[in-house]
């Protein structure tokens, strides 16, 4: 499976979270402190949509915005409830100023789950 370009990295600022479709699903991208991750976009307790929370640059989460659940952007694992269940997070990665993301979940924290932005 190949990487699959969702944006310029001008459309996801630092410090915003933005969701995309893909065939495989809808996917939030969040640039975080010129790093970017990809998650599923979908809260594991409530279903809405995680690119409608809010982005917490310097713990590196995201709160949905219906029931407060806290998901670490690196390894999708919630950080507070009620959500117990972890997203599924994805590889991401920025080139020549377009963010794409490999549609494979993966739980791995580590570089390849959180790619370094240009400046």
């Amino acid at each position: 499976m190949d990487f699959v370009r969702v944006a310029s990295l001008g459309e996801v600022p630092d410090g915003e979270l933005r969701a995309f479709e893909l065939t495989s699903g809808r996917v939030a991208v969040a640039h975080s402190e010129n790093r970017l991750f990809a998650l599923g976009d979908a809260c594991t307790h409530a279903g809405c949509s995680l690119a409608d929370g809010d982005l917490d640059d310097r713990e590196e989460t995201v709160t949905c915005a219906v029931d407060g659940s806290v998901f670490h952007l690196e390894t999708g694992e919630p950080t507070e409830g009620p959500a117990v269940d972890p997203i599924p997070i994805f590889p991401v990665r920025e080139v020549d100023g377009w963010i794409e993301v490999l549609p494979v979940s993966g739980r791995v924290s580590g570089s390849a789950f959180g790619a370094e932005a240009s400046p």
